[in-house]
């Protein structure tokens, strides 16, 4: 991919067992925005609709050996009903496989759900009772 490469300006709708495989690849490349896949596999609802949007190419210049990825925003849907906000590093080939969303309301609807969700951490706090044990 060239560096001068525009950004994709697309949402992804993805399932519990693609955001499992796209977790764990980011652990498994070390790619630096990512959650731990333990974690996602505990709490994302199984039967879950996810959604990426690409925020930014992100690389790692002092690993040279691995390629450049998307960073994307991830909303991720919890056991409880719950949405979530988060990010993830994901390889552009992986990332153009991924079904787009069905219409323009959805990326607008999920746009709009990107804004207002809070962040795992902040949901991690207020699931604890304010304690910052993260």
């Amino acid at each position: 991919m060239h560096f001068d490469q525009s950004l994709p300006r697309e949402v992804k709708v993805i399932d519990s067992a693609s955001l499992f495989r796209l977790e764990d690849r980011a652990c498994d490349l070390g790619l630096s925005q990512r959650l731990d896949p333990a974690w996602v596999r505990a709490t994302a609802a199984p039967d879950g609709t996810h959604y990426l949007r690409p925020a930014l190419w992100h690389s790692l210049s002092h690993r040279p050996d691995v390629p450049r990825q998307l960073r994307c925003e991830l909303l991720i849907t919890l056991r409880p009903g719950d949405r979530v906000l988060s990010l993830l590093d994901v390889l552009p080939e992986d990332f153009i496989s991924l079904q787009r969303v069905t219409s323009r309301e959805e990326g607008m609807r999920v746009g709009h759900l990107l804004a207002q969700v809070p962040s795992v951490r902040e949901w991690l706090l207020k699931e604890s009772g304010g304690s910052d044990l993260l």
